[in-house]
Formats: C-alpha cells, sequence, structure tokens
C-alpha cells in the first residue's frame, strides 16, 4: 500500500471478477457485433464496405495500442520534472489558486457513480507529484491531465468514424434518389442509336446549357464562380445534369455500351471511396498534436479552427459545381446544334491540379476536422463543465456548434452526391467500373502479365550474357592470337643474319 491506494492484495475478489466480467462482456459484445457487421457485408457482395469496416477495426486497434502505452507508461511520464516557470507558459487557462481543485471536483462528481478508483488515482498522482517537489520542480503531465487526454483521443476516433458513417448513409441516401433517373433512361427507346444519329440538338435550347451558361453573367468569370457558389445550396444535380453526364462518362469511357448502369457504378466507386475517408491518417493526427499547442488561454484557436471545415466544404461544393458549368461552357461555345444527344467532354484539367483525387483528399479533412471540433466540445463540457475557461464564451459556442452541424449537413445532401458524380469526369475511369468477380479476374491477369514478361526478361537477359560472354571470349582469344603472332615475328626478326 505504498503507492497511496488499495492493491488487488487486498481488494475483494468478488469486485475484481465483476469488473473483469463487465470489461470482457462489452469488448466481446463489440468484438462479434463487428464480426458479424463483416460476415453480413461479405454475404451481400459488399467488399468496399467491408474493407471500410476492416479500417475501423485498424483504427480501434490503435486506439487500443495508444491506450495501453498511456496505461503502461503513465508513472514514468508524470516523474517527468520540469522547472516551475516552463509549467506557466502557454497554458489553456489562466492559473489560479482553485483552477487545480475546480476540474477535480467536476470530475469526481460526475464519474463518481459510474468509475471506482478516482481517489487512488488522486493519491498515486500525489506521490508523484512529491518526487518532483522535493526537486523544486513539477510533473511534466500530471496522471489526471495524461487521464484526460486518454479519454480525449478516444472520443475523438469515436466521434470521427461515427460522423463518416452518417454522412455515406445520408448522402448515400441521396444519391439512390436519382436511380429513378436511371431507370427512366434505361426504359427509354428515344435513346437507342438509330433515333440519336437522326435526331439534332439545338445546343442552346438543351436544359443543361440553360441551367449553366444562359442567363445573367454567363460571359462573366466572377459571376459564373459566384452562381456555383450558390447552386451547391438547392438543387446541387438537376435530372439535366444527371442525364448529361452520365452520357458523356459513356460516350468517353465505354462506348460500346449504351445502357451502361452509370447510377451502380458511382455507388460502387463512392463505397470504395469510404474506406479511404473513415481512417485517421497522420497527418490529421499531426493537426491534433498542433491545436493542442495552439490551444493558448485568450487565443480562441478553438473557435477559429471551426472555420477550416468550413471555408473548404464551400470552396470544395463551389468547385464541383464550377466543373459542371465548365462542361456546358465548352459544349455551348463551340456548336449552336449537333446531330444526336448533347454530349460534354470529361477532362482532368477541369480539376485542381488536373487531379480529381484532391476532392476526396479535402473531404478527409473536412469530415476529420469538423468531427475534431464536435468532439472537443462535447469532451470539455462532460470533463470540465460547460463553464470551464476552455469552454470559453457562449458567443464563441453558439457560432461554432451552428458551424459544425450545417457543415455535416451540407456535406451529406449536397457536397458528397456532387463529388459522386463529379469526380467521374476526369479523363480516366476507376476500377469500380468493373464488378467485383471482374476485378478480381483482372489484378490476376496482370499479376500472371507481369510475372511472364519478367521470366522472359530474365531468360532474354541470360541468353544476351551468353552471348556477349562468347564475343568476349572470342575477342580474347583473338587477341592473344594476335599477341602471340606479334611475339613471334618480333622473335624472328631478332634471331635474322647478324
Amino acid at each position: 500500500m505504498a503507492g497511496g491506494g488499495t492493491t488487488l492484495e487486498f481488494t475483494p475478489t468478488w469486485v475484481v471478477a465483476c469488473v473483469c466480467t463487465i470489461i470482457v462482456a462489452i469488448s466481446l459484445a463489440v468484438e462479434r457485433i463487428l464480426h458479424f457487421t463483416g460476415k453480413y457485408l461479405k454475404k451481400k457482395n459488399q467488399k468496399p464496405l467491408f474493407e471500410a469496416l476492416q479500417k475501423v477495426k485498424e483504427e480501434l486497434m490503435l486506439l487500443g495500442f495508444i491506450s495501453l502505452l498511456l496505461t503502461v507508461f503513465q508513472d514514468r511520464i508524470s516523474k517527468f520534472c520540469i522547472s516551475e516557470s516552463l509549467a506557466h507558459h502557454m497554458l489553456p487557462c489562466k492559473l489560479t489558486s482553485d483552477s487545480k481543485t475546480s476540474s477535480t471536483a467536476h470530475y469526481q462528481s460526475f464519474f463518481l457513480p459510474f468509475v471506482s478508483g478516482t481517489g487512488r488515482r488522486l493519491l498515486a498522482e500525489g506521490s508523484n507529484s512529491d518526487y518532483c517537489t522535493k526537486k523544486g520542480e513539477v510533473p511534466l503531465l500530471s496522471i489526471t491531465a495524461l487521464h484526460h487526454l486518454h479519454i480525449f483521443i478516444f472520443v475523438l476516433a469515436i466521434v470521427h468514424v461515427t460522423f463518416c458513417a452518417l454522412t455515406i448513409v445520408f448522402g448515400g441516401a441521396k444519391i439512390r434518389q436519382w436511380k429513378h433517373w436511371e431507370d427512366s433512361i434505361s426504359n427509354d427507346k428515344s435513346h437507342e442509336d438509330e433515333v440519336v444519329k437522326s435526331k439534332v440538338t439545338h445546343v442552346h435550347e438543351h436544359a443543361f446549357i440553360k441551367d449553366h451558361f444562359q442567363g445573367i453573367g454567363k460571359d462573366s468569370a466572377f459571376l459564373g464562380w459566384v452562381h456555383s457558389f450558390f447552386k451547391q445550396f438547392y438543387g446541387s444535380v438537376t435530372k439535366s445534369d444527371y442525364i448529361t453526364l452520365r452520357l458523356g462518362f459513356i460516350m468517353t469511357h465505354c462506348r460500346g455500351n449504351p445502357r451502361f448502369n452509370f447510377h451502380k457504378y458511382m455507388i460502387r466507386a463512392l463505397e470504395a471511396d469510404f474506406k479511404r475517408v473513415v481512417g485517421i491518417s497522420w497527418y490529421l493526427w499531426l493537426f491534433v498534436v498542433i491545436f493542442l499547442l495552439l490551444n493558448v488561454d485568450g487565443w480562441h484557436t478553438y473557435f477559429w479552427i471551426a472555420f477550416i471545415p468550413f471555408i473548404l466544404l464551400l470552396a470544395v461544393g463551389t468547385k464541383l459545381e464550377h466543373v459542371i458549368a465548365q462542361l456546358a461552357h465548352e459544349v455551348a461555345e463551340k456548336h449552336v446544334a449537333v446531330e444526336g444527344e448533347l454530349i460534354v467532354q470529361p477532362s482532368d484539367d477541369h480539376f485542381w491540379f488536373h487531379r480529381p483525387q484532391i476532392v476526396l483528399f479535402l473531404i478527409h479533412i473536412i469530415l476529420f476536422q469538423n468531427a475534431f471540433e464536435i468532439a472537443f466540445f462535447f469532451w470539455i463540457w462532460v470533463q470540465y463543465g460547460f463553464d470551464s475557461c476552455i469552454m470559453g464564451q457562449v458567443c464563441y459556442i453558439i457560432p461554432r456548434l451552428v458551424i459544425g452541424v450545417f457543415i455535416q449537413i451540407l456535406c451529406s445532401y449536397s457536397t458528397l452526391p456532387l463529388y459522386a458524380i463529379v469526380t467521374q469526369m476526369g479523363s480516366s475511369f476507376k476500377k469500380s467500373i468493373f464488378d467485383e468477380h471482374v476485378q478480381e479476374g483482372l489484378v490476376g491477369w496482370a499479376r500472371n502479365a507481369k510475372k511472364k514478361m519478367g521470366a522472359k526478361a530474365g531468360a532474354k537477359g541470360s541468353i544476351a550474357g551468353i552471348q556477349l560472354g562468347e564475343k568476349v571470349r572470342q575477342r580474347e582469344s583473338a587477341m592473344e592470337e594476335g599477341k602471340a603472332v606479334i611475339e613471334s615475328s618480333s622473335i624472328s626478326e631478332s634471331e635474322g643474319p647478324k
């Protein structure tokens, strides 16, 4: 009992058994839920969603490893001592006489019915702080602060995965509403090749051109961007947009299959991208570290970072709408009337740095930063209380919550559906254009072809090496013969008549 608390030696066995039973039962329940969810997705041939679930498991494993490190090394971390002057720089709250007791009192009052051992942890912390006090210093990070950081990392990961799942669910529901457009096109006989070839389309009378080219400011680049900015808030994708972009994709990438199911392809591509969005990459963890560094009292960092995903989301939505407008402008400026249907030309030139993949990267950042903002708010509320100095004033809290909700709604119902269809307007198509069994067949064929090419290259290299070796030996023998002739001639000259 030297550590300042009851050890397992003096803890009732029924307490230890009950706590272990509860922890193991919860862990096994979560593991079984994930396991049966994976089996269900595999049964339904939802390989992209199954891979996204595997990504979630990886994140949970990373969280478990972080938790293990924090638990194992918490005593050693708390015994790192620094001078008291350093501990008073860059604080999230102003240091007062009662600041040390207020947060601890709130924590105990909230978690006391649920968690036992708070007092033991504080006693252990007291022993570690005494270790540094004897040296005239303070701990680098107290056990209580380390525990709070532990909880924050866990809450952040859970909120991020939850928000990504909600975004995909609501965005996917919006995209599935377009299915009746795909069905109407498939059932429409007017899209047969014979009818299309005999049809003449007046470009400026087409609904797609009227929506994006005609009207006030059609010749102004600035007003075009303004129109694209506001259009993301209402009717981001219309039926004429869907039909025209679908036809442009088919005529560019699969001309031989005019009845290609473009809607099904979009859903597969979106599910494949979801597994990249749901994870927390290294640069996102770097953002967390930078925020924790800059969360200084008086800077209101928690307020200003709420505008980063907000501005990025508006920029991405505006850009995606502007890509559609550019496709309309290209056709309207070149043609007055065309034979057949109106066809746009997909190209990577319409996207930032000629890379449509950048849009997915930005959406990943937007979803994570918004989840970070919401997770940080609720963590502070539960951990320290609504009146905590870290929470800030109400005038800073309300805008943060409004922006967070707005981002979640706009990203789900506008930006994500826009991304799903507009990013197909690049110069190349995604592998989701093929069914899963076709993808596996192509991958296997490519691997076999690569092996055969490597074997042929090796065989050619060995043959070339043998031929080169023979040539070298022939050249060496010729040189030796020439050398022998020269030597014999020199000898004969030296033995001549004197």
